[in-house]
């Protein structure tokens, strides 16, 4: 049960990182978009909108989500051990 899992390749890892980016990137649009919508049909004014040069609420907030989004898939490619391509038993038994 105490397998020894290999450490993940660098461009797993840098994959990761990017794709967590993006998911984060995208993650932040979608949760702006839906608290400026129940700010719009509310009529309240909460300081979240996509001008994060402007409000440093929204700057946290894409902070946030783009961290989690790559801890998050970082701990995912730690976790999960790299696939190992199977190799045909004719190439094996030429070996």
């Amino acid at each position: 049960m105490n397998r020894k899992i290999a450490k993940p390749a660098w461009l797993r890892v840098i994959a990761a990182v990017i794709l967590g980016g993006i998911i984060g990137g995208i993650l932040f649009l979608v949760a702006a978009l839906i608290i400026g919508t129940i700010n719009d049909m509310v009529g309240m004014t909460i300081p979240i909108n996509l001008r994060i040069d402007e409000n440093v609420w929204s700057s946290l907030l894409l902070i946030i989500f783009i961290g989690f989004s790559i801890a998050g898939l970082w701990w995912k490619v730690e976790t999960t051990p790299p696939s190992e391509t199977e190799v045909p038993e004719s190439e094996a038994s030429e070996n």
